[in-house]
């Protein structure tokens, strides 16, 4: 199966932004899932992600919600930038909403099919979309962030099925926070799972990234279990024709 990977080049405004798309191209069009980044950006560890999906029979689309121009000089510059892209509601969403136009408009994807997976600021963005009711069949969390959106009330009831996957020992999304977005997801009658796990904290799905703590790591078994979640529920979403 010829896995094929390229750049595309679409805009939020005048932003420029650039994702990447990786399918199969000898297949017919089928569904799409757009695979946001952390609060440091797209990087290897995306671009791998939607390779995976590509292998798994999706197509994987890399977003870019900072733009193609974007420079930090270190992380520390690219998290206070992400924290302050998430109190722009409009902006925040606005981008996530023009990187789904974009994998919607690609010619590999099926446009009625799609889903949404997000790591960290992604997590958030991507729980965004299914409270905003935008058009997705299923969106998934890893140590995203869990609290409601800053200004709208989640869509009820919510069509996108929901999976979060997160460490119980988060440093910036804890236990309390697990149990808020069950509370919300329930009250918005989606149809949601949240898998805890027990001896993870943030950030333990890149094997790239450096470790801050105890907490704050890359844990292989964990990972591991993610994205065998992932694969389950993107299975149940997107169903084999016939």
């Amino acid at each position: 199966m010829p896995i094929r990977t390229e750049p595309v080049e679409y805009a939020f405004g005048d932003l420029v932004l650039e994702g990447l798309c990786a399918y199969d191209d000898s297949a017919p069009p089928r569904p799409g899932v757009l695979v946001v980044h952390t609060a440091l950006g797209p990087g290897r560890f995306e671009a791998e992600r939607a390779v995976a999906l590509a292998e798994m029979g999706y197509v994987g689309f890399v977003a870019d919600l900072y733009g193609r121009d974007a420079h930090y000089e270190n992380d520390e510059e690219a998290i206070v930038f992400a924290r302050s892209l998430v109190r722009l509601a409009g902006a925040f969403d606005g981008r996530m909403a023009a990187s789904m136009a974009a994998l919607r408009a690609h010619p590999a994807v099926d446009p009625a099919r799609t889903a949404a997976l997000g790591f960290c600021l992604g997590g958030r963005a991507v729980l965004n979309l299914a409270r905003l009711d935008d058009p997705v069949a299923g969106v998934i969390s890893f140590h995203g962030g869990l609290m409601p959106h800053p200004e709208k009330k989640a869509v009820a009831p919510m069509p996108a099925r929901v999976l979060i996957c997160h460490g119980w020992h988060d440093v910036y999304d804890p236990p309390a926070h697990i149990m808020a977005v069950g509370e919300e997801l329930t009250e918005a009658g989606a149809d949601w799972q949240i898998h805890a796990y027990g001896a993870a904290g943030h950030g333990f799905t890149d094997p790239y990234k450096t470790p801050k703590g105890e907490f704050h790591r890359y844990i292989e078994l964990v990972a591991r279990r993610s994205w065998q979640a992932t694969g389950n529920f993107l299975a149940e979403l997107f169903p084999p024709a016939g």
